[in-house]
């Protein structure tokens, strides 16, 4: 399988980056439980310009990050596991799942409840998180399968952010969208034009994300619309879309994710701990990453294999997509920002959190344990089984 270098950067910027989240998470949990709690949560809603800086990182830096996923998405769309149908079906119908049966384990327990407006917070996978545990198994882990959850990664983050347009829009102010879009449409006509200068989509994405901003319609969805609006071109290392995807992977992975961490995760402990888990949120946001993250996956993934819509990729086996799957639970990021658009109360904000970093943990260690006993022992007997699979049905790999 060709590996495009681009692929290989992300995947180790994203490998380093879900280390230097855990670090991050720790830190703001003890910083949030300590002596020092109350100048840790003053710092992040210090006001600048009007909002807190717990605001702008979750407006306004993380559209950066979301520009980072739309450009990965859209070379994924062009020339990598999305380009074709045959490549993009196994991820895509995993992904989808892994979107609908969370979606479906939480609906369960929330439904008819406030809390059912938390549907969308199961439903997305943490790319730095669920990679960082796929490189903790070294060269054993198959190339096929880290282009499968990332790529499976990415398409749940599309469907996030398509439920946070669609279900997570309050108040709509229509004349900031129709600017915001009218941005847009002008951005597509210089790439249509092939106007392959940089900076106009970026100084076109800043006032479209202003005006987003005012629109009702969450800002960060900018980041997506500005991507697909940079010309692609050919995808070689001269196109303006690869260098500024480049550059981004690494204040991404070292800078905004880091900070959206210590913003959100400082979670005060009061009270029980097994009470907050206990609430109905909280049970259906761990079911759902937990347990309807794999299961979701692989039933869908095996099958579409049934069905001979798609195929097992070379090297891979049912049982590691199961892992995979696992690992797909790591919701975190997405999850936590779902959350913050989902409820209002800082108690069931709060209960949520705890929910999912308890889920993602389950899940990592989990992911783990399963492909440490799932993938093959060492290198030479992953080169053995993937020139077996390569001769073997795709009903009996």
């Amino acid at each position: 399988m060709r590996v495009t270098a681009l692929f290989k950067d992300f995947v180790e910027s994203e490998k380093s980056g879900g280390i230097m989240l855990i670090f991050c998470t720790v830190f703001s949990l003890v910083m949030a439980n300590s002596a020092w709690h109350d100048s840790y949560h003053h710092i992040w809603s210090a006001i600048i310009g009007g909002h807190s800086i717990e605001h702008w990182i979750n407006d306004g830096l993380m559209a950066i990050f979301f520009l980072l996923i739309g450009l990965e998405l859209e070379r994924e769309v062009y020339i990598g596991e999305l380009s074709t149908l045959k490549k993009a079906a196994l991820p895509l119908v995993g992904a989808l799942g892994g979107m609908l049966v969370p979606a479906a384990i939480y609906f369960a327990f929330n439904r008819n409840t406030p809390g059912a407006a938390g549907v969308g917070i199961p439903m997305a996978t943490d790319i730095a998180f669920a990679l960082g545990i796929l490189s903790l198994l070294g060269q054993r882990v198959p190339i096929a399968l880290k282009v499968f959850l990332t790529a499976l990664a990415v398409i749940d983050d599309l469907g996030a952010i398509v439920v946070i347009a669609v279900f997570y829009t309050k108040d709509l102010a229509w004349q900031n969208l129709l600017v915001a879009l009218a941005i847009f449409a002008v951005l597509l006509v210089l790439n249509r034009r092939k106007v392959h200068v940089l900076w106009p989509y970026l100084v076109g994405g800043v006032f479209m994300w202003y005006f987003m901003l005012h629109s009702g319609v969450h800002a960060t969805i900018t980041g997506v619309l500005l991507a697909f609006a940079i010309p692609f071109a050919d995808g070689t290392h001269d196109s303006i879309s690869y260098k500024l995807q480049h550059f981004l992977h690494r204040p991404v992975a070292f800078f905004i994710l880091p900070l959206f961490a210590l913003a959100n995760t400082a979670i005060v402990f009061q009270g029980s701990m097994a009470n907050a888990l206990m609430e109905f949120t909280s049970v259906g946001i761990m079911a759902g990453l937990v347990i309807g993250k794999p299961v979701g996956i692989t039933l869908f993934s095996f099958m579409a294999v049934a069905l001979r819509w798609c195929q097992i990729p070379d090297g891979v086996q049912i049982k590691q997509l199961f892992g995979a799957g696992i690992l797909g639970g790591i919701g975190f990021t997405m999850s936590i920002f779902v959350t913050l658009l989902a409820f209002d109360a800082n108690e069931v904000i709060n209960a949520s959190k705890l929910a999912i970093l308890c889920a993602s943990t389950i899940a990592g260690v989990c992911g783990y344990v399963f492909l440490h006993w799932a993938l093959p022992k060492n290198t030479a007997e992953t080169a053995v089984e993937l020139n077996n699979s390569e001769t073997a049905p795709v009903d009996q790999i």
